[in-house]
């Protein structure tokens, strides 16, 4: 009799190199669809980070800038009305520059209390941002705030140090073109007692530790201060914390509210109010 033994090994073998050849291709493909997954998560992920830093900032700094452009009218609004209770009909304007006298310094507000607008025309004419106390998420991450007061240093006006924090990106950005400042350039600061008027006079990249551009005389601690100084600090490079940009001002003027803004951001304020209907 003859064996059909010879003949159905080789099929089966065939059959086999067969399925073993399906299940590569298959292996293949689950490998090819997760590959295509993970690009494609990857790519969401990229679109998110992009949408958080610039679309979300964007929307944000508008936030920002409203909330603070409020703060500044209502403060306005206020002495105007209280001028106009104080003025005397027919009295004349003055014909001289009045001398404001020492600038009027405000105590410290408790935590998260906004008591400052900041403009720096340098970042735009546009560019406004409320002051609160502290320097937590919940002021440089606020939709309303964005500028953080370092507790423990000076206020406006004050002999000594007006140091502020903010995200130099994400969140409002309020400090995103500070390594834009030029030698002179004006940052104002408005209360509601006045306009304080500083030029930035100085730069410089800190390690995050260095805590003594705080102090009243920066980077002098135990020094007493003579003079009245504004301190901006943010972060450095864009998108990272390795190092902290510091900026600093020296106070050049101050006028109450009633004598309305300086020459320099006097059209700002006008722009400001306009827009407000």
């Amino acid at each position: 009799m003859t064996s059909i033994e010879p003949d159905a090994r080789p099929a089966r073998g065939r059959r086999a190199r067969r399925a073993e050849r399906q299940g590569t291709r298959r292996h293949v493909s689950v490998i090819g669809l997760i590959g295509e997954l993970l690009i494609t998560g990857g790519v969401l992920v990229m679109l998110f980070i992009a949408w958080q830093l610039w679309w979300n900032d964007m929307i944000v700094a508008r936030e920002q800038s409203s909330a603070a452009a409020a703060i500044s009218k209502g403060w306005i609004d206020e002495a105007r009305q209280q001028g106009e209770r104080d003025s005397t009909p027919g009295e004349p304007e003055p014909t001289v520059t009045p001398d404001y006298g020492e600038p009027v310094v405000a105590a410290a507000p408790g935590r998260t209390q906004p008591f400052a607008v900041l403009y720096v025309p340098r970042f735009g004419a546009d560019y406004r941002r409320t002051v609160a106390e502290g320097t937590g998420h919940d002021v440089l991450n606020s939709t309303t705030l964005g500028i953080g007061h370092y507790p423990d240093t000076q206020m406006p006006g004050e002999v000594g140090n007006f140091a502020v924090a903010a995200h130099r990106s994400a969140y409002g950005g309020g400090m995103h073109l500070i390594n834009e400042l030029q030698l002179n350039d004006a940052i104002y600061v408005q209360t509601a007692d006045g306009y304080y008027t500083y030029r930035f006079r100085d730069m410089e990249y800190v390690a995050p530790s260095r805590v003594e551009v705080l102090t009243p005389v920066p980077n002098a601690p135990g020094v007493a201060p003579l003079d009245r100084i504004i301190t901006l600090t943010s972060c450095n490079p864009l998108y990272s914390t390795a190092e902290r940009i510091i900026a600093y001002g020296v106070l050049e003027s101050w006028q109450p509210t009633s004598a309305g803004a300086p020459a320099g951001l006097a059209p700002i304020i006008a722009a400001q109010a306009q827009a407000q209907g």
